[in-house]
């Protein structure tokens, strides 16, 4: 044995003591991965300049314990003490997401040769098989009795293997989950030692697994069977820590407590090359694409040992291609099996090396007459076993030939994309020992712990002054969901029992009556979804059923639904719910639909699809304060729906361009007209926790638009945000009207709106206009509502000495003076003297304003005022007394509405008081000396009474008995 040359240079800060630290090759041999349990950092190596800074990956908050590569190099998995597990990808080295979490350590992960599922498990009670592509736990294997060290998957895809810290060994049967053998006490007991693992890895052929075994050897053992057919047994001085096989499986390293690592060939089970470094060597890796092996020490010293495999014999590369394609056809019955005493001098030929050292060739050659009488390798009857088990390997060629299509066709399942699985907006993940959200919105909080058999339920208010505090509640059910509004909560858990039961449960906050909390048990049924609403309680089942109940508990409705739920919500009288519309695209987008149904008339109000970001998920779905149909995804785009273009969403958030660092991750909680409320989260965590009690963020909408050329994009999302918001309150004034309800506060509401698109149109004119985009100025000048903001946008102009672009925006004045089109407000000028307004027009600053769009079903008659109101014009004797008021210069469609609403019915009477006397209702110009109106020939004074008349004597009630008295 030879003190090895290799020089280790320091991969990660160590703390003095020894730790176990991973190595891995990347894509082409080009990187060097290492990562060690006293540093929570990733380091990627160049791999042909060690020297130079490596580059991190720090995502973990405690020691990285394990490391996978998928079988593409495109993903990095990685496991840490802080129960995470994260995947990344190459060779960006880019954070994906947490593809799943335990509540103890991790320690092993293995990806499968398709690199569709991720197997993780560590000192949980339990093996997770992970979908990657969403991040779905397919199935959890639960069979040891302690922490789990090491996984591997089966070349062929049918078995996964895996070894805890007390030796045990057990086969699982992927398609099923179910244990095929367990071989007891098979590996040391290495559980006083979390620096040295126990380990086990497939053969590339998938016919043996290795295990390190009990006296400082390596143990081969049956596909099949799982009976011992061989072991390596060496010069190891102290037992095996760690293990890994060449690419072509015609070599095995393998490292000792006794600081050792051995190179063997397998087929002559020899040793054939060894060094001994300064400390233990706890993990290595082959190179894919050449002969070298990677090191790492527990002291977080790492190198590269070429030619770990001497240059004499086969490269340990050649081959692997014909190894990998002999895994696709299981077991042909024309193949051999290899020779177990094979030629030295063919092994030499071979390798065309003329000069290979005799001493090499007569080891190799005792080696080979070894094999046979060697006791250790247990003789002759390791030898018939190994027979035995190669015909039964043939035996069942048949029936792996028969199965193949239906193992073809599990392995497609596990590659193709999965539909999202059900969730409640507003909760997070349960943690073992951990209080979390059931539910949490603009209202309030529902959180649960587990306390020895049963869960401890509490219910807050954010505003803690609302009421009395409702009670805590005991849960025996186990409730994994929960829906809150002002008026109650809604509970609900999976099957469970014997009977297979899903249970409801509703509680109201306050009652008139004693025992009004009520509870329904679903047989045969499970809860996926509940939803409140004001009156009516939802629930959504895995049977594709919606069942409505009323407030105290009635049976209302039972509603089959056209595919299986995401989540649902409710708002008022309206309930919302996703449903998958089918099955995903290979893409891995989800196809999603929504529908919101009217509980009190039974109707549907929206039936469309739901749009998701490419390759994302719903992680949030609800209403708005407002009632605004809202969702978000998860690449952070929050969308609402609107009813522009007969129904549609738009996007109004999206949270990477939000963000101030990329470590920021946003768990939505709710929003209203104008703000988003969320929890920051920082990476890697993706939701809060109950305690610290999370603390609220307000963020602001805005359009993820392009980048403005003007350098504008704020501005302009600024005014698609405005114009949303005018189109709702139009709406809701719409519906205010159609039920005769006063509309003023919206009315006033829409004003300031209309005034703040004005005022944003006016900047973006000036951007435009220093930017010499004229064109573009033109466009924006005819979005303009009020005639005085076309005006301020002339004198704009004019000031930037544009007279070209004046002149456009007079035209533009003028054509809207005269004819009115599009969604302008302002119409023709005319004379106050010669027309009468008809009804449901506004007179302001000399122009005519007609109405909203959305208000002018309400034909309103409106005259303008003055600004003393206590002034009149004189009509005749009967006419009643005309107000006027001088329109202010920023008067607009919404503000005249409410003033004329308050004088419609006295102006109508006045109106016709005047024509019954034969009279034209006397109007006035708000011009003031304007010499473009049409002046009466006569002055007249608009605030006195006419004098061109006298009036009449009084008449005398008792003229005639005067008269008569005379006569008499």
């Amino acid at each position: 044995m030879k003190r090895t040359s290799l020089k280790l240079r320091e991969a990660h800060k160590s703390n003095g003591s020894p730790a176990f630290c991973s190595i891995a090759w990347g894509a082409d041999g080009r990187d060097l991965v290492t990562a060690s349990a006293s540093d929570p950092s990733i380091l990627i190596h160049d791999a042909s300049q060690l020297s130079n800074p490596a580059k991190e990956l720090r995502y973990h908050k405690d020691g990285v314990t394990a490391l996978a590569f998928s079988p593409d190099y495109a993903s990095l998995a990685s496991g840490s003490i802080d129960h995470s597990v994260k995947i990344y990808t190459l060779p960006e080295g880019e954070f994906q997401s947490n593809i799943t979490r335990f509540t103890l350590p991790i320690r092993a992960l293995s990806f499968n040769k398709s690199g569709s599922l991720l197997a993780a498990a560590g000192d949980d009670d339990g093996i997770k098989l992970v979908a990657t592509i969403d991040s779905t736990i397919s199935k959890v294997l639960k069979g040891h009795k302690g922490p789990v060290t090491s996984l591997s998957f089966d070349p062929l895809n049918e078995f996964l293997a895996s070894v805890d810290s007390l030796g045990t060994v057990i086969y699982w049967e992927l398609q099923s989950g179910k244990q095929v053998h367990t071989l007891k006490a098979i590996a040391r007991n290495c559980d006083a030692d979390p620096s040295c693992i126990n380990v086990i890895s497939w053969s590339p052929s998938g016919e043996t697994l290795a295990v390190a075994g009990l006296k400082n050897d390596v143990v081969m053992y049956d596909r099949d069977t799982a009976e011992k057919l061989y072991t390596l047994k060496g010069d190891h001085e102290r037992p095996v820590c760690y293990l890994a096989w060449s690419p072509n499986g015609k070599y095995m390293a393998t490292s000792g407590l006794d600081k050792q690592v051995l190179i063997w060939d397998v087929d002559l089970r020899q040793d054939i090359e060894r060094h001994k470094f300064d400390e233990r060597i706890c993990s290595f890796a082959w190179k894919q694409n050449g002969n070298a092996l990677a090191v790492i020490d527990v002291m977080c010293k790492f190198g590269i040992w070429e030619s770990a495999v001497p240059s004499c014999m086969k490269s340990p590369t050649e081959g692997a291609a014909q190894a990998r394609d002999k895994n696709e056809h299981l077991f042909d019955e024309d193949d051999e099996s290899p020779s177990a005493s094979g030629s030295l001098d063919d092994n030499v030929d071979e390798s065309h090396d003329e000069s290979a050292p005799t001493t090499r060739k007569r080891l190799r050659k005792q080696s080979a007459s070894n094999e046979v009488t060697d006791a250790d390798s247990d003789g002759e009857d390791a030898l018939l076993r190994q027979i035995e088990s190669r015909k039964r390997h043939t035996a069942k060629h048949k029936k792996h030939a028969r199965y193949a299509k239906e193992d073809s066709a599990s392995s497609l399942n596990f590659s193709m994309p999965k539909m999202q699985a059900a969730f409640q907006p507003g909760s997070t993940p349960a943690q073992l020992g951990k209080r979390h959200f059931l539910a949490y919105n603009m209202l309030g909080s529902i959180t649960t712990i587990e306390n020895e058999g049963y869960s401890h339920i509490e219910v807050d208010f954010h505003d803690t002054g609302r009421g009395p505090r409702v009670p805590a509640m005991t849960d025996y059910f186990g409730f994994t969901m929960a829906a809150l509004n002002e008026n109650g909560s809604v509970f609900s858990n999976p099957c469970k029992g014997e009977n297979n039961m899903s249970t409801l449960m509703y509680r109201p906050f306050a009652s008139w009556a004693n025992n009004s909390e009520w509870s329904m048990r679903l047989e045969g049924e499970e809860v996926k979804a509940v939803a409140l609403g004001t009156g009516w309680v939802a629930a959504v089942t895995n049977l594709n059923c919606l069942r409505i109940f009323s407030e105290g508990g009635l049976q209302r409705d039972i509603l089959c639904l056209n595919g299986p739920v995401v989540t649902a919500a409710g708002y008022k009288d309206n309930l919302a719910i996703v449903t998958h519309a089918s099955a995903c695209l290979p893409s891995g987008d989800q196809m999603l639909e929504v529908r919101v149904l009217k509980i009190s008339k039974r109707t549907e109000v929206i039936k469309c699809c739901l749009p998701l970001s490419p390759s994302s998920s719903l992680t949030w779905f609800g209403f708005s304060e407002e009632g605004q149909l809202s969702s978000y995804d998860s690449k952070g785009v929050l969308r609402v729906f609107s009813h522009q273009y007969g129904g549609t969403w738009l996007p109004i958030f999206s949270a990477l361009k939000a963000r101030k660092s990329d470590d920021e991750n946003y768990w939505i909680v709710g929003l209203n007209e104008s703000k988003l409320f969320c929890i920051i989260c920082k990476s890697p965590e993706t939701y809060p926790m109950v305690m610290p009690k999370p603390v609220l963020e307000l963020l602001s909408f805005s359009f993820p638009l392009a980048s403005s050329d003007l350098g504008a994009s704020d501005l302009e999302s600024e005014l698609l945000m405005n114009q949303f918001n005018l189109s709702k309150t139009q709406e809701k004034i719409e519906e205010l009207a159609m039920a005769g309800l006063n509309s003023d506060a919206l009315d006033d509401e829409a004003f300031n709106i209309e005034t703040a698109i004005d005022r944003c149109i006016l900047r973006l004119i000036a951007s435009c206009c220093n930017g010499n985009k004229l064109v573009r100025a033109t466009e924006l000048a005819n979005l303009l509502i009020l005639e005085k903001s076309v005006r301020g946008a002339i004198k704009l102009v004019t000031a930037l000495k544009l007279p070209i672009l004046a002149e456009r925006l007079n035209a533009i004045l003028e054509e809207r003076l005269l004819n009115g089109f599009g969604t302008s407000a302002i119409v023709p000028r005319v004379s106050a003297v010669d027309v009468s307004l008809p009804s449901g027009v506004i007179r302001t600053e000399g122009t005519i304003l007609s109405p909203s769009p959305k208000l002018a079903h309400l034909h309103l008659s409106k005259q303008v005022t003055t600004e003393d109101k206590t002034n009149a014009v004189g009509v005749k004797d009967s006419c009643e007394v005309t107000k006027i008021e001088e329109a202010r210069p920023h008067q607009t469609k919404a503000s005249a509405n409410k003033l004329a609403n308050n004088e419609a019915n006295s102006k109508s009477k006045n109106l016709e008081a005047c024509r019954s006397h034969g009279e034209k209702p006397i109007e006035v110009s708000l011009e003031g000396g304007n010499n473009n109106a049409k002046q009466p020939q006569k002055p007249t004074n608009p605030f006195a009474r006419k004098t061109t008349k006298q009036p009449q004597k009084p008449i005398n009630p008792f003229a005639k008995l005067e008269k008569a008295d005379k006569r008499c």
